[in-house]
């Protein structure tokens, strides 16, 4: 692994950015980050009910340009472009990651039945259908279960995280019979600690998860 290696962390909304600088800084700061920002990605994604091939090419357009800049591995934080993620992971020649990928490897290795609690409805599909791979690879008896938490993304948008997190961890604390909680998106990751302090379930956050897994990956 180089002394300090570079990720290239692509965003496509500036809410993601905060949760994973932080992870960085508390679990691997001698990685040289650099951000990549196409906001305008969020709100196309939101327009198509799946993922389209211009989509595609834009996200796979993106990670190439963080390989030009030099970097050694390339981390996507929203969760709406799985498929597309996939495909550049395929074609680049450094480590590419989904957001959450980590995060449901940590999440199936605690039992058979996991909550994700999301707040940005059009990478549910996605984000299932990828737990469930994972799942086939690791444990398939692992089974999903998806709830959305009502006007937590619009608070977070409008600077309220104080809000955005009682609204995650309240969705969190009616919870029951589960093996493990995953918060899905890196903008959830925000309520990691509020959730933690309403439920004795196992909970995961995609930051964490991924600045983990990237580090082993580059050792």
């Amino acid at each position: 692994m180089p002394a300090t290696p570079r990720i290239a962390l692509i965003h496509a909304t500036h809410i993601a950015m905060e949760p994973i600088h932080a992870c960085f800084v508390s679990a691997w700061p001698e990685a040289d980050t650099i951000n990549i920002l196409e906001d305008s990605l969020s709100p196309d994604r939101a327009k198509v009910a799946e993922l389209t091939e211009a989509l595609t090419k834009r996200i796979v357009a993106l990670a190439a340009y963080g390989v030009q800049a030099g970097s050694d591995a390339v981390l996507f934080t929203c969760s709406a472009f799985g498929k597309a993620i996939e495909k550049a992971a395929a074609e680049l020649p450094v480590p590419v990651l989904k957001p959450n990928e980590a995060m449901f490897e940590a999440a199936i290795s605690q039992g058979g039945r996991t909550a994700m609690l999301y707040t940005f409805p059009p990478a549910r599909k996605g984000m299932e259908e990828e737990f469930l791979e994972e799942a086939a690879r690791l444990k398939p008896s692992a089974r999903i279960e998806s709830f959305l938490v009502d006007g937590a993304i619009e608070a977070i948008r409008g600077g309220d995280v104080e809000t955005h997190n009682r609204l995650v961890a309240n969705a969190a604390a009616r919870l029951r019979g589960f093996d493990a909680i995953m918060l899905a998106h890196f903008s959830t990751a925000r309520a990691l600690e509020s959730v933690r302090a309403v439920t004795k379930i196992p909970v995961f956050s995609s930051p964490d998860a991924a600045v983990a897994k990237l580090r082993k990956l580059l050792a």
